[in-house]
């Protein structure tokens, strides 16, 4: 019998409390947070701290995101920390073999005021590197989604049945879910909508090519600085994500919680085995 990865055996308790699990994951975007910004397109830099066999899939990602009106999502150099730290203003791309974990990918933002101030996309290769999951399809479904989230949005829906054409689905077949969609970059245009001139929040790095978000941070954008625990806290330690708010039917999606004093969160979007 398949022994159950500890986030696996959480979720089955946790599921059975969530009578409306689903349907917090149904919306396509969470809660509309988004990086503040003053201008459109606001350009949000992927720091690349990946592997060489991962680097045609950021690159396949930065170019499917970058098809939106309103974000572009340049490739540029890495400065993560240990495994995958992130500074504020800052969205990083990692891989690493973070062991039988039972996630495939996890993608984590920190809100501060309704703004996404730092983001984090991670692959797991013990998973990566099997059979199973060492595919072109999985490879780029799994980086397409895990990116998604990091610009604000949620699932596509939540019927495994159906194939809507893009990587926020829920479906698992990965073949026909690579890519965003049309109705991804609607709902991009959505949410970033209004402009941040003086609100308060999110941060980011324009990768040198301006129209960054809030250039200077959070700080220059009028907003709290998150608290210390929100960057000390070991991210890649599930004990360490808060409260599951969220699961998908069949377990293989997951959302966490963890907040903190001044109503600072941080957000942990997770893809299982």
């Amino acid at each position: 019998m398949k022994e159950k990865s500890p986030i696996t055996a959480m979720l089955l308790i946790v599921c059975m409390m969530l009578t409306a699990s689903t349907s917090a994951l149904a919306g396509h975007t969470w809660s509309s947070y988004h990086w503040a910004r003053d201008q459109n397109p606001v350009t949000i830099g992927l720091g690349n701290n990946l592997s060489a066999k991962w680097q045609p899939f950021l690159a396949t990602t930065s170019n499917d995101w970058s098809q939106s009106d309103v974000v572009k999502t340049p490739v540029t150099g890495g400065q993560a920390k240990g495994r995958c730290r992130v500074d504020n203003g800052r969205a990083e791309v990692c891989n690493d073999f973070y062991g039988a974990t039972g996630w495939l990918g996890v993608a984590q933002i920190w809100v501060s005021e309704g703004h996404i101030v730092k983001g984090a996309v991670k692959v797991n290769d013990s998973y990566f590197e099997t059979s199973k999951y060492d595919t072109i399809p999985w490879r780029n479904l799994v980086m397409c989604q895990e990116v998604g989230h990091i610009l604000g949005l949620g699932h596509n829906d939540e019927d495994f049945s159906t194939t809507n054409g893009t990587c926020m689905d829920y479906s698992v077949d990965p073949l026909p879910n690579q890519h965003p969609n049309q109705h991804d970059y609607v709902t991009l245009a959505e949410i970033y909508t209004h402009l941040d001139v003086s609100s308060g929040g999110g941060g980011g790095d324009d990768g040198g090519g301006g129209g960054g978000p809030c250039k200077g941070g959070p700080k220059r954008c009028g907003g709290n600085l998150p608290p210390p625990a929100m960057g000390e806290l070991d991210w890649n330690d599930h004990r360490n994500w808060g409260q599951v708010v969220a699961a998908s039917k069949n377990k293989r999606y997951a959302v966490f919680v963890r907040t903190f004093e001044g109503g600072h969160k941080v957000i942990t979007y997770v893809i299982l085995v």
